[in-house]
């Protein structure tokens, strides 16, 4: 196998001379890149440093050496902007600091290594690369010029370049095709990853080992191959596949514990190429990325760990890498035992259940029926249905009042007619013939005529509080409407379409959703289709009884996480 040379390499420490060749373009960067670049030297170089380890790092440079220069395969823009920082700072010390110690040629312009030694107006519109060549530095001549204390900047960043500021300097063997490579760096902007440099410090031919390299390359790919099982890696993240441009990301930086929402693209490579040059050997490492691995392989196959640790992801109360490190340790008892305990920590709301409010309690009440619904599944006795992660998380989920007596959200014609029509169907389904039914097909047919008819709401209003009288169970109130008895989850999506519907009305268009192969959630589907009610029940209507019979349902499937939480209400 070739051998990859993959380092880290501090700026002033580039040397060497670089050929751009033609399937490349030219330089292009434009004022805010020059700037934020300056910047971002200038701000991160500047901080201090609390170890010989805490470097500033620019993005990789990808070459390959051709014996007598390098060929740059990736990196063209920054290194140039770095070559006319050389440059101008060079000029503006009067030569006190050193010119760059580097040179960049292109294939298409063999004149560019003079013109970017001595960046002229005069030459500038000679072609189209001189032209952003030359005002990347005047970008540059006008950044510095705008700082207080123009000669202390130019010896910080002189300074900066010598001792904190690094690129990756990944140098890729002969075997690599450097057009295939640039294209796939280059078109759609996609960056190197950090699992990306990692594979390659992997895959340095230092021992010559090279059938042990091809097993830990295939052992490789077949992880990110797993990864892609989208009800696996729905089990493991909340975070959208699209942040990870490769999959293994997510168990490197597990190990490497970046926070989350760490910001360093690469500080899972610092990490892991920190600790081969301490003395850890690649075995150890790649042993201990196995090891991790296969424990979330464990979890996502054990019916009981994959509910539970699902549950807790999915809730948001824990993430992935503070399961894993509290794994550590552990037998199985001790780890089911941690599970249970975090799960009763998460539904201890300090108040009682059934006092849950929508207006109130908003979120505790999604998480409980999230749990409602993934211990419903996981409860199933032939353990072969699992809790759908995966697709649950493609959806936007919300609370859904299962019955209800408002008709705030229809502001437009367009949802006053749908909300007609479903209750229509409603109200010539359960045989009701008032003569209101009449005065509904009038107004929808009025709609349907004119979508911009005038004065609707002021006809429909009436309308429908008759409606909701006639399909709400007589002789009740409407306390209940905003209580845990009367939600149940639903995507944002469906919810928009049906939250004003009354019961009949919105399981019609539910099953009808879930008929065409929308995706309902288990508890959710079983409340419209009146599985937690006594066999006499009305099917069109969610009453008093229904109410009762779905709270002892949650009861019952919840009732180990419940306890701790029924005691404290009592006690209070």
């Amino acid at each position: 196998m070739a051998e990859i040379n993959l380092v880290t390499k501090l700026v002033g420490d580039i040397q060497g001379n670089f050929f751009i060749p033609d399937y490349q373009r030219g330089y292009r960067w434009e004022k805010a890149e020059v700037e934020t670049l300056l910047n971002d030297i200038y701000e991160y170089g500047g901080k201090n440093k609390k170890t010989e380890n805490d470097n500033y790092c620019l993005q990789p440079i990808v070459v390959r050496n051709l014996g007598d220069r390098f060929e740059l395969i990736d990196g063209q823009q920054r290194l140039t902007t770095l070559y006319l920082i050389y440059v101008y700072m060079n000029k503006a010390s009067n030569g006190f600091m050193s010119e760059p110690r580097f040179t960049l040629s292109y294939e298409t312009r063999n004149e560019s290594v003079d013109f970017l030694k001595n960046p002229s107006k005069a030459k500038h519109n000679d072609n189209i690369d001189f032209f952003f060549i030359y005002n990347a530095y005047k970008t540059i001549e006008e950044w510095f010029s705008q700082k207080e204390k123009i000669q202390s900047t130019l010896t910080n960043i002189n300074k900066y370049f010598d001792e904190c500021v690094k690129v990756i300097w990944y140098e890729v063997p002969d075997t690599e095709n450097n057009i295939d490579l640039f294209t796939r760096l280059n078109i759609g902007k996609i960056p190197l990853t950090s699992s990306e440099l990692v594979k390659a410090l992997f895959l340095k031919d230092e021992n010559g080992d090279s059938i042990r390299q091809n097993e830990l390359s295939f052992e490789w790919d077949n992880m990110e191959k797993e990864l892609h099982n989208d009800e696996f890696w729905g089990f493991l993240t909340n975070s959208e596949a699209d942040n990870y441009p490769t999959r293994i990301d997510l168990v490197l930086d597990l190990i490497s514990k970046k926070p989350s929402g760490d910001k360093e693209t690469y500080r899972t490579f610092f990490y892991f190429d920190d600790e081969l040059k301490n003395g850890q050997s690649l075995e150890n490492i790649w042993d201990e990325i196995q090891h991790n691995y296969l424990t979330l392989k464990e979890w996502f196959s054990d019916h009981e760990f994959y509910h539970k640790i699902g549950y807790l992801i999915a809730s948001n109360f824990k993430k992935l890498i503070d399961i894993l490190y509290d794994y550590a340790g552990k037998s199985k008892t001790e780890f089911r035992l941690y599970l249970d305990e975090s799960i009763k920590e998460s539904i201890n709301f300090k108040k009682a259940y059934s006092d849950l409010d929508y207006e109130h309690d908003y979120n505790d009440i999604k998480r409980f029926l999230l749990l409602f619904n993934v211990e419903s599944v996981r409860q199933i006795d032939d353990r072969k249905r699992r809790f759908p992660f995966g697709r649950h998380k493609k959806e936007n989920w919300s609370l859904e009042h299962i019955h209800a007596q408002h008709s705030e959200g229809l502001k437009t014609n367009e949802k006053i007619l749908e909300w007609l029509k479903a209750h229509i169907k409603s109200l010539q389904t359960i045989g009701e013939q008032e003569n209101f039914i009449s005065d509904m097909e009038q107004l929808a047919k009025s709609i349907e005529d004119n979508p911009k008819t005038t004065k609707v709401r002021e006809r429909f209003e009436p309308l429908q509080q008759q409606v909701v009288n006639a399909l709400s169970p007589k002789g009740e109130g409407s306390e209940y409407i905003h209580l845990l008895s009367n939600m149940a989850l639903l995507s944002s999506e469906q919810n928009s379409a049906v939250s004003n519907y009354t019961f009949d009305a919105k399981r019609n268009l539910i099953l009808e959703k879930d008929k065409n192969g929308s995706y309902i959630p288990f508890c959710t589907k079983m409340v419209f289709l009146k599985y937690y009610s006594e066999e006499d029940t009305n099917l069109h209507f969610w009453g008093k009884n229904d109410r009762e019979a779905y709270t002892k349902a949650i009861e019952k499937v919840l009732a180990s996480y419940l306890t701790i939480q029924k005691q404290e209400n009592e006690e209070g």
